[in-house]
């Protein structure tokens, strides 16, 4: 879906009070988000989505009569235009200031403190991906590599099924990620609510453990995050578990760009070879 055929589902869609053509583009990937006037609109790349865009919208209800601070929906439906699926959500006001760690970690506090809402929360799945991202890789990636990272995601597979959590397992985020946090003139709120799951909230603690090994972020800001959260997920014998499992989603994510852009292929062989070695001090880079 490119913007042009995300623009005429807007403009069939019939939710904005002005023309979709003076709609501004936020953001082009799995959806098209739109912004014009008060309002927010995502427009999913196919039908497939659809049940997803329905269960994001039942959770910002659900987080917003918890009082968590979250994007809200100006709309409690899901649309099915021409094939995609349309949802409609209040537009937070600018940013005051980046999102840091430590607002994340303010967040996933209140989310892991709710208990599970009245409908069904898919589980985590980290490594589904792993197949279609290396599918789509083809020949561009070496074929041992691809048979090394389906090696790798059966195994953690199995190791994760067998971990023991230190907290309690419930709703989490999914994703988190301190630019699923904007900061606004009320302070900082969740968005991007489509990974919301009900697994171990480890899941949301090793995110940003693997941020600080792997992509650079400075230890104060780790060390923030832990402080505010009230543990660290590092003293936890499972982490590692979790933390491989992240890597290898990871290297097969950066994979499927790789048959069309070189520094991605380069990025992919990086991780691997680091994966390979065991070194956990090589630096990966976002993508």
């Amino acid at each position: 879906m490119d913007e042009a055929r995300a623009r005429e589902v807007l403009a069939a869609a019939g939710v904005l009070p002005a023309p979709a053509g003076d709609a501004r583009l936020l953001s082009l990937g799995e959806n098209a988000v739109f912004a014009a006037g008060d309002l927010v609109v995502k427009v999913g790349r196919d039908a497939e989505l659809l049940e997803r865009a329905r269960r994001e919208l039942r959770i910002a209800v659900w987080l917003a009569e918890a009082g968590v601070p979250a994007v809200r929906a100006a709309s409690a439906e899901a649309l099915l235009v021409d094939g995609h699926p349309v949802t409609v959500w209040h537009r937070l006001p600018d940013a005051v200031r980046p999102a840091e760690p430590r607002d994340l970690a303010a967040l996933l506090r209140t989310v892991h403190a709710l208990p599970a809402p009245p409908f069904a929360l898919p589980p985590r799945e980290l490594l589904g991906g792993v197949e279609r991202w290396l599918r789509l890789a083809g020949d561009a990636i070496d074929p041992a590599d691809a048979a090394y990272l389906r090696e790798r995601r059966d195994g953690f597979a199995e190791a994760a099924a067998r971990l023991t959590p230190r907290l309690t397992p419930g709703p989490i985020h999914g994703d988190a990620l301190p630019r699923n946090v904007h900061v606004g003139p009320d302070g900082p709120v969740l968005v991007d609510l489509e990974t919301f799951s009900a697994d171990l909230r480890e899941h949301d603690l090793v995110v940003m453990a693997l941020s600080r090994d792997r992509y650079g972020l400075p230890a104060a800001a780790y060390e923030a995050f832990v402080e505010t959260y009230g543990w660290d997920v590092r003293a936890w014998d499972g982490c590692a578990v979790l933390r491989g499992a992240r890597e290898t989603a990871s290297c097969a994510w950066v994979a499927q760009h790789a048959p069309g852009n070189p520094k991605a292929l380069e990025e992919f062989r990086r991780r691997v070879a680091s994966l390979r070695d065991g070194d956990e001090t090589v630096r990966w880079y976002p993508f």
